[in-house]
C-alpha cells in the first residue's frame, strides 16, 4: 500500500507540478484527436431524413434488444429507416447486428419490426455478424456489394458508422436520429469518445472481421425486384 500511495503522490516542486499538468494536457490532447477526426471528417455528410441524398441501400445498425424486441433506441432506427423507403429514398435495406447466440437475434427483429412498419420483407436484407460496427461496414463491402448507403444510427454513433464505412467503401451519407439527452444518450456519447481510438485503428488498418465467407446476393436480389413497391 504504502508503494501505490508513493506512486500516485504528487510531485512536491513546482516544476514538477508543471510537468505533471503538461503530461497530463499532452494526453488529453491525443485522446481527444480521434473524436475530432471523426467530426471533421463526416460533418457534412450527417443529414436527416428530409434531406438526406436518395442511394439504393439503407445500412441500420443494431442497438440492442429488451425481451427479444428493439430497444428504444434501435425501434427509433428502424422507424427513420422505413420513413427513407416510404419517401423513396432506399429501395433496399441491410439490417446488421448481432446473432452470436441462439436466443439473440438482433437481424430478425429488426427485419420483423420493419415488415410491421409497412416494409416489404422482400426488400430487407440481414447480416447476422455484424458484432461491430467495422464488421457491420466492411461486410456490406464485402459480403453484400454495397458501394452507395444510407447509414441509419443514432447522432453520437452516425459518424463513427460513417468513417468506417468510408474506410470499407462505401460511399454513405448518415441520418444521424435525434434522442433526448437522457443518461442513455450521455453513456453513448461516452462510450463513442472512447470508440473513436479503435475506430482510427480500423480505418488505418482495415483488419478482417470476424467472419467472411462467401458473396451474398440478397441486396442484388433486394434490388432487382424494387421497381414494383
Amino acid at each position: 500500500m504504502r508503494a501505490v500511495r508513493a506512486r500516485l503522490r504528487l510531485p512536491r516542486t513546482r516544476r514538477g507540478q508543471r510537468r505533471a499538468v503538461q503530461v497530463v494536457m499532452a494526453l488529453s490532447v491525443v485522446a481527444l484527436l480521434p473524436a475530432t477526426w471523426l467530426r471533421l471528417a463526416t460533418d457534412a455528410r450527417v443529414r436527416t431524413v428530409a434531406d438526406v441524398p436518395s442511394a439504393p441501400v439503407a445500412v441500420v445498425f443494431g442497438a440492442g434488444l429488451w425481451n427479444g424486441e428493439p430497444s428504444p433506441y434501435l425501434a427509433h432506427r428502424l422507424d427513420a429507416t422505413a420513413e427513407l423507403y416510404e419517401r423513396g429514398k432506399i429501395r433496399a435495406i441491410l439490417v446488421t447486428g448481432d446473432n452470436s447466440r441462439h436466443d439473440y437475434d438482433e437481424p430478425d427483429a429488426m427485419r420483423a419490426y420493419l415488415v410491421r412498419h409497412g416494409v416489404p420483407d422482400q426488400r430487407i436484407v440481414s447480416d447476422y455478424a455484424g458484432f461491430d460496427t467495422w464488421d457491420s461496414c466492411s461486410r456490406a463491402e464485402r459480403i453484400f456489394g454495397v458501394h452507395r448507403a444510407v447509414l441509419v444510427s443514432q447522432d453520437f454513433h452516425i459518424r463513427r458508422a460513417l468513417a468506417l464505412c468510408e474506410a470499407a467503401g462505401i460511399d454513405a451519407y448518415g441520418v444521424g436520429v435525434a434522442e433526448p439527452h437522457d443518461a442513455t444518450w450521455l453513456f453513448g456519447g461516452a462510450r463513442e469518445a472512447v470508440a473513436a481510438g479503435k475506430a482510427a485503428l480500423d480505418a488505418t488498418f482495415k483488419p478482417d472481421p470476424h467472419f467472411l465467407g462467401p458473396r451474398e446476393r440478397g441486396i442484388d436480389k433486394a434490388l432487382a425486384g424494387s421497381g414494383s413497391r
